[in-house]
């Protein structure tokens, strides 16, 4: 630890109070460091998989891209990533989920030319391919479906008898998607521990996994792990209009994050892959 805080005061130009430990972090280790002024930020240690410098890429490009709320990237390295310290927790009542329905669809409201993104991104601190792409509906096919497939496969995760059945099911997308009218900047991880809340507002997202898509991925995760309710999905159509046909084809695209997770976890969320399968008829 001494090290670390060694480390940190050479960096931040400050002396450090105190380290204690926070949970969470998939590639390392979450420390809050306390400096001379009382100040605190977040510090992020990697183990083996040195990224942190994608993470900081992404909230330094929400930051400048968008008014979503994230922490200041202090300093970021594929080892060490430090940001400003972030009050909040992730609970949310209705006027929280009301403000994070005004703040995604905000976003969503960014665009671009392309699908993708500049440069690749992480999510869950794997890779994630995002070559510019005219078409949503092959960048989802091919740099989200069959990509993640394949790496659950080669990691042991994945049966191999599912690789057919994921490419029959994204060879006929077109049956149940459309391509959106634009792109639409996406944070990428909507799940509950990457939000925080305090006093009725969204506070901060953390974690991203960012690029330009379509918003209905980013809806249907929500409802994967009941990030937010009926009172976020309310606040929602207030402002973007979503079609009748996202409740029916919502679990064709959550078949992404369920993919990271069997590369992640394995066990059962390769149930979970296989019944969205049966249920489109794979």
């Amino acid at each position: 630890m001494s090290s670390l805080a060694t480390k940190l005061e050479h960096i931040l130009g400050q002396s450090i109070k105190q380290i204690t430990p926070l949970h969470g972090g998939m590639i390392g280790e979450v420390y809050q460091a306390t400096l001379e002024n009382e100040e605190r930020v977040v510090v992020k240690v990697a183990s083996s998989n040195k990224t942190l410098d994608i993470e900081g890429y992404m909230l330094i490009y929400l930051k400048e891209h968008s008014s979503l709320p994230v922490p200041d990237v202090l300093h970021h390295a594929p080892d060490l990533l430090i940001m400003t310290f972030v009050e909040g927790q992730s609970v949310f009542n209705t006027p929280s989920q009301a403000h994070a329905a005004e703040l995604l669809a905000e976003l969503h409201q960014i665009t671009a030319p392309r699908y993708g993104l500049e440069r690749d991104t992480l999510i869950g601190g794997l890779h994630q391919p995002n070559p510019p792409t005219d078409s949503w509906l092959a960048f989802f096919r091919d740099s989200r479906l069959l990509y993640m497939a394949k790496v659950a496969y080669k990691a042991g995760r994945l049966p191999m008898e599912f690789l057919p059945r994921i490419e029959k099911l994204a060879g006929c997308l077109t049956n149940w998607l459309d391509e959106p009218d634009k792109p639409a900047l996406l944070h990428g991880d909507v799940w509950t521990t990457n939000i925080l809340a305090k006093n009725n507002r969204i506070t901060a997202f953390l974690d991203p996994a960012i690029y330009y898509g379509h918003l209905e991925i980013e809806l249907a995760f929500i409802t994967l792990f009941n990030t937010f309710d009926a009172p976020f999905f309310e606040s929602y159509r207030e402002i973007h209009t979503l079609s009748p046909a996202f409740w029916e084809r919502r679990d064709i695209y959550n078949l992404y994050p369920l993919l990271v997770h069997v590369r992640l976890f394995g066990g059962g969320y390769v149930v979970s892959v296989d019944r969205v399968l049966r249920q489109y008829g794979f």
